[in-house]
């Protein structure tokens, strides 16, 4: 897989903006994508070094639509932590 299939995409909630001070950043992941394929996707896109790797599975919820049911989509989310040494992602370029 390439760098930019596994990073699909950074979660931006008020929790991730938090931990963004400690160098902790959340990205939504590729369910294939294992901690060691995400490390280097992450060092390879922002040229960052990347000290742990947490991934989070999330199951696809049940909804109903009218008579008719099922899931949507599982997903899988990293938390990012960076080195003391290493530079800032910068997610908002404002």
């Amino acid at each position: 897989m390439d760098a930019r299939d596994i990073i699909k995409r950074p979660v931006i909630t008020e929790r991730s903006t938090d931990i963004m001070a400690d160098k902790k950043y959340t990205f939504e992941v590729d369910v294939r994508a294992n901690k060691t394929q995400v490390k280097d996707a992450v060092q390879e896109i922002f040229d960052v070094k990347v000290e742990k790797v947490n991934i989070m599975n999330y199951k696809g919820k049940f909804k109903r639509m009218g008579k008719f049911g099922g899931y949507t989509n599982k997903r899988r989310k990293a938390i990012v932590k960076l080195t003391a040494d290493s530079k800032e992602i910068e997610i908002f370029e404002a």
